[in-house]
């Protein structure tokens, strides 16, 4: 094969994208995310791939943060962008008008959900009540008119998870699994500060929880395990996230059974630096030197390469 035949674009959720690469959710609703959030739309749309955005929960309560998160859509116009709440906020419940509100702000192209037990639980100002979570984001799947995609936000989905979140409707999978940021040490930096104390646990299970949770390979193994033995929800696309930090990671992904790779620490990080479309750029570079070097023309062709574990 040539390298000038590898070809990066795939689908997801039904619709050609670029490469397979998700820029995922990280801001909104404060006076320097309208910024931010217009390059990170101009970047992924010269890429032609997804973009997820922050939490929309203060645009729900404060209309004056509205634009920061309608601005992606303005600079961003044929790329598929979701809209995002968290858990919580579902397990509430949601009303018609806020849906709306989300989706419409966005013309968003579905909307997910995140899970961040882990990080509320550390969270000086958390909110830990997930009670009817499973069972209003059954409702709202069953209702709005596009699709929901469930991710965690580090700690990673089981396979028995992922299974409930299946049943309940959700379309896709983000594993967002441990590799890449701790919200949890992230959240303990900050109570620290504002309380002057420590921790709120004790020393010798701080260490284990601050680092909680599933490795991103394992649960895109285990899912992908899952989805084999359960054919009803075989079209369940996974995402993988957590820790992804080259188009290597992207590839090995693949490989193992995800869709396509999502990141937002290195997004975030390259953005801050002035290197986002660069880093974007390298990264693909990454994945298409792994596809030459296996023979691989298409991302199709990809997923079906296997691992060899390191000796």
């Amino acid at each position: 094969m040539s390298f000038s035949d590898i070809d990066l674009s795939t689908t997801f959720l039904g619709k050609k994208i670029g490469a397979p690469l998700m820029i995922s959710s990280m801001t909104g609703g404060y006076s320097e995310a309208s910024t931010l959030n217009q390059r990170l739309a101009e970047a992924a749309e010269q890429f032609q791939i997804p973009l997820g955005v922050g939490s929309m929960r203060q645009a729900l309560e404060n209309t004056s943060h509205r634009e920061s998160f309608a601005i992606v859509r303005k600079y961003a116009p044929s790329i598929q962008i979701f809209a995002n709440i968290g858990a919580p906020e579902i397990a509430k419940g949601l009303t018609d008008t806020e849906l709306n509100i989300m989706l419409e702000l966005l013309e968003a192209d579905g909307l997910i959900v995140h899970l961040n037990p882990a990080q509320e639980l550390f969270q000086p100002e958390g909110n830990t009540d997930f009670n009817n979570v499973l069972e209003q984001l059954a409702i709202i799947t069953a209702k709005i008119p596009v699709p929901v995609l469930v991710k965690e936000v580090g700690c990673g989905i089981s396979a028995s998870a992922a299974l409930r979140l299946m049943e309940a409707g959700v379309k896709v999978i983000d594993v967002a699994g441990a590799g890449g940021i701790s919200w949890q040490k992230v959240e303990e930096v900050r109570y620290t500060r504002q309380f002057g104390q420590e921790t709120r646990f004790s020393t010798p299970a701080l260490e284990e929880l601050l680092n909680w949770g599933i490795p991103t390979a394992k649960c895109l193994f285990d899912i992908t395990s899952l989805k084999k033995e359960h054919p009803e929800y075989s079209a369940i696309e996974i995402v993988a996230s957590g820790g992804i930090q080259s188009g290597i990671d992207i590839a090995k992904s693949l490989a193992l059974g995800a869709q396509l790779a999502a990141s937002a620490g290195y997004m975030l990080k390259a953005l801050h630096e002035g290197t986002l479309e660069k880093t974007l750029e390298t990264w693909l570079n990454d994945l298409k030197a792994v596809m030459f070097l296996t023979g691989t023309a298409s991302i199709e062709q990809l997923r079906h390469k296997s691992l060899i574990p390191k000796p």
